[in-house]
């Protein structure tokens, strides 16, 4: 006789949730009618599961009390969604719970997990990186980033169905690096093998992935959440912007990120303290400049801007809004318009 295990296993998660079920609603969240939900009740109770049916107006199914769970069964997605958590949690700050928590409840996940899902699990975490704390991002798709983190830990070339900004289509062999989430978004960072040059691809732009046979060597040089923040930084936007800071290389990435701003950070063979006051090229590449004049205003500093005198333009306005405020002392009068 055929059995549908797949909706008996979903009945069970959905009773296992609490509380008292009619056989109504489990049918609508199963899709089948009553009587195939009393089947599957039956085959719960064969499995030694203690279902138990409740008479009356408010009756219907629920697990008897202090029964113990059976085995984790998670799908892919659920797995992934569980695990990716509790290592963002760890990794971003964002648990109150102990290091030691998270890493033991993560391997107790992955010790019940079928072979094949720990194996894919297991290869996204070691190549997926963090740039930031931010709590909430994109959800992927499951398939397309365990292919991908897969293709990263055993060096394998990888094609992918991308759709760029502006809608294009196109289908590319990436030589992938790693996996970085940051601000909300999922990338992959690699080499596209057509062009032969280093690429940044979104995630939920790439339609499916598939491993290709071969191998290849990673290069040497900035681990992948470094590269991402550089070609991001760098990236091909309308306005090329050049400033010159006076600050310590903190005080400046307080408001201009990596991602954002490309700093000639002082390394350890140059001798230079980063932690000293002085005079520091930034360069920017925006689609817009307008939100840059109360950017610079916050950071406190001295400034100049090489380029472009666009940006000059909107500071100078900024500065003449302030000015206006600062002089109306009459709460409830409009500030004094600068004259064009």
């Amino acid at each position: 006789m055929y059995r549908p295990t797949g909706r008996v296993l979903t009945l069970l998660e959905l009773l296992q949730s609490g509380g008292t079920r009619t056989a109504a609603e489990l049918a609508g969240r199963l899709g089948v009618e009553e009587r195939t939900v009393r089947r599957y009740v039956d085959q719960l109770i064969d499995l030694d599961v203690p279902v138990e049916s409740v008479r009356g107006r408010y009756g219907g199914y629920r697990l008897a009390r202090g029964h113990r769970l059976p085995p984790l069964m998670l799908t892919d997605e659920e797995a992934l969604a569980v695990l990716l958590g509790l290592v963002a949690g760890r990794r971003t700050g964002l648990t109150t719970a102990a290091d030691t928590a998270a890493e033991t409840a993560s391997a107790k996940i992955r010790r019940v997990l079928p072979g094949h899902l720990a194996g894919r699990l297991a290869a996204l975490l070691e190549t997926l990186a963090f740039t930031d704390r931010t709590g909430a991002f994109d959800a992927p798709d499951a398939g397309v980033l365990l292919t991908l983190a897969d293709a990263v830990r055993h060096r394998r070339p990888v094609s992918v169905r991308y759709t760029d900004g502006e809608g294009r289509r196109s289908e590319r062999t990436l030589h992938a690096y790693g996996i970085v989430a940051h601000s909300g978004r999922w990338y992959v960072t690699g080499r596209d093998a057509g062009i032969d040059e280093d690429r940044t691809f979104r995630l939920d732009r790439i339609a499916d992935a598939r491993t290709l046979p071969g191998s290849f060597e990673p290069p040497d040089g900035p681990a992948p959440a470094q590269r991402l923040l550089s070609a991001l930084a760098t990236a091909d936007y309308r306005h090329e912007v050049t400033l010159r800071i006076h600050g310590t290389v903190a005080q400046i990435r307080a408001r201009l990120p990596a991602a954002v701003a490309a700093l000639a950070d002082p390394g350890p063979a140059t001798g230079e303290d980063p932690a000293a006051e002085r005079w520091r090229r930034v360069d920017l590449r925006v689609e817009r400049l307008d939100w840059l004049p109360p950017v610079l205003a916050s950071l406190d500093r001295p400034f100049v801007i090489d380029r472009p005198a666009e940006l000059r333009d909107l500071v100078g306005a900024l500065a003449t809004r302030l000015a206006s405020c600062a002089r109306d002392a009459s709460p409830g009068a409009p500030p004094e318009q600068p004259t064009p």
